[in-house]
């Protein structure tokens, strides 16, 4: 797994931002010869060029959900405009109501970008699905899905390969005091789970419907689950390095395997 992108809401640039890096959520999960990338944040961008230098072909890029930040990094993958490469995308958020390719064709258009999706070069296959379906992409990979608290819809995902476990939870808002039937399942046992910590639970009230949760919920669900690890993702915009820190020195101290993650970190399972 590598993390591309871990910041949430809008990218960011400075010396305040340096270690845990000011790119949108875009995450790679390596299966084999099989290359997963969930959402098209600003992240994107060097994935999509590291990973044709590395002369992969086949892509499966599954969103969240399209909220900017989710997607702005979408018009500039460069598979897209390969005729070399197969895409495929995956969206659930929006069963019903619009199309993943819907979803494409009105965001990579004028007014908001100088060409249409049909200058994409690449083999762009649409892939449409409802929670809580579970996808099969490949032989042996399985990748079940769950609806989060989000303004508008947001996926969950837990991917399954050869024994081993991650999820991806981001966007969601959870309740005071109660813990997300929906997450739990996507996380019960898992080796590891990224999940928005956007706020902490003092900052949650002052945010109530904003779609977003805290480090302090990420732990209490990693040990209700039973979870191995959890990584802190969606990092404010207005979260130093510092702030990070601190708040990676308090999470241990409550769970051992509780760490925020930073742009361009690797994970081994």
């Amino acid at each position: 797994m590598r993390a591309w992108g871990v910041r949430g809401s809008l990218p960011v640039s400075g010396p305040d931002f340096r270690v845990y890096g000011g790119d949108t959520v875009c995450i790679e999960m390596q299966c084999g010869e099989h290359r997963l990338l969930f959402d098209a944040g600003s992240g994107i961008l060097p994935a999509g060029k590291a990973l044709l230098e590395d002369d992969v072909s086949a892509f499966n890029l599954f969103f969240t959900h399209c909220h900017y930040d989710h997607i702005i990094g979408l018009p500039y993958f460069a598979p897209l405009f390969d005729a070399r490469s197969t895409v495929d995308v995956w969206t659930g958020h929006m069963a019903g109501k619009m199309t993943t390719r819907q979803m494409i064709a009105e965001f990579i258009r004028p007014p908001w970008f100088p060409i249409e999706i049909n200058a994409c070069r690449a083999n762009l296959r649409c892939r449409d699905f409802k929670a809580p379906d579970v996808l099969e992409p490949f032989p042996g990979l399985r990748i079940k899905t769950g609806n989060l608290n989000h303004p508008g819809g947001a996926i969950g995902y837990r991917v399954e390969w050869q024994g081993h476990s991650a999820a991806l939870i981001t966007d969601t808002e959870h309740l005071p005091g109660v813990l997300d039937t929906a997450v739990l399942e996507l996380i019960d046992g898992v080796d590891i789970f990224l999940y928005d910590t956007t706020y902490t639970d003092q900052e949650m009230a002052r945010h109530a419907g904003y779609g977003h949760s805290s480090w302090q919920q990420a732990i209490r669900l990693a040990k209700a689950a039973d979870a191995k690890k959890v990584a802190f993702i969606h990092h404010s915009p207005l979260r130093t390095d510092k702030q990070i820190k601190a708040i990676d020195r308090m999470a241990v101290q409550q769970f051992a395997g509780a760490f925020s993650a930073h742009q361009g970190q690797v994970i081994d399972l």
